[in-house]
């Protein structure tokens, strides 16, 4: 049905990714679609592994590049042993997560540089970027709402700053400019099953052509 593809669910802290991102790709593969769900850091034993070592909120000692490296080092792992041979045997893969996250929150909210943060990333992905995002669009005051409304623990990102998620906000919206034929914009202040549909009929309109 269709062919495969590699798409990557993005957007600020709170919204929405992980629960539009796995109902999407559940009603997918409840169609018959071949879809592979997968998250970032993580999806595979060696990146969830990294993914305790940076979201441990113990942790407070860990430099900026240091993280971004972590990320990038989590991410080459996942791609070579989850998602290429998922695309490889004609599956499509769904991310909750991917480049753009280190573009945003190491290269811009941690102003180590958006192009500094995307050389360390084109040597662990060697170009296997994603062929389309979808951007859930929320504002960093009402993310962090949510957050602190909808977690009963917070990582150490989670715990950031009001000013650091603002930053994101804003390294997002450089992303945005920077892949616009790639991403697909979707208001996630919307009431959240209105978020899945649209997300759903994004990605199935792809999966169809």
């Amino acid at each position: 049905m269709g062919k495969s593809l590699f798409i990557t669910f993005e957007g600020p802290d709170g919204s929405g990714k992980t629960t539009v991102s796995t109902a999407v790709a559940n009603r997918l593969i409840e169609e018959g679609y071949a879809v592979l769900y997968t998250r970032e850091p993580g999806g595979i034993d060696i990146a969830e592994q990294i993914r305790n070592v940076i979201l441990d909120p113990a942790n407070t000692a860990m430099d900026a590049r240091t993280e971004a490296l972590l990320y990038a080092a989590s991410r080459r792992q996942h791609l070579v042993e989850k998602v290429l041979p998922a695309l490889a045997q004609g599956i499509t893969v769904i991310s909750d997560r991917f480049v753009d996250s280190s573009l945003a929150y190491q290269g811009w909210g941690r102003n180590l540089g958006i192009e500094e943060v995307l050389a360390i990333n084109s040597f662990a992905i060697e170009n296997h970027m994603p062929d389309k995002t979808i951007f859930l669009h929320v504002d960093a005051k009402t993310g962090l709402k949510r957050i602190q409304k909808g977690r009963a623990t917070l990582d150490r990102l989670d715990q950031e700053t009001d000013g650091f998620h603002q930053k994101v906000y804003e390294g997002y919206q450089k992303v945005i400019e920077m892949y616009a034929e790639r991403m697909i914009v979707i208001d996630a202040s919307q009431q959240v099953q209105q978020v899945i549909e649209e997300a759903y009929q994004q990605i199935k309109g792809l999966l169809d052509v």
